[in-house]
């Protein structure tokens, strides 16, 4: 996992904590929709470090 995709997860969680103790419904929602996000941009950059890693050894194969 990569350092960017362990920033973004940790930033959701911080996300859900933060809506966890909201008190108000659209505090709540707004850090819901902040983890939703974060959460897609760790997925992201995941999926972009397996197939970085794929092609590189795609690569090296073909060598």
């Amino acid at each position: 996992m990569s350092t960017e995709s362990e920033l973004c997860r940790a930033r959701a969680a911080q996300a859900r904590a933060e809506a966890d103790a909201a008190t108000l419904a659209n505090v709540r929602e707004r850090c819901l929709r902040a983890e939703a996000a974060w959460i897609a941009m760790a997925e992201h950059g995941e999926r972009a470090d397996v197939m970085r890693a794929t092609l590189a050894a795609a690569r090296e194969a073909a060598e």
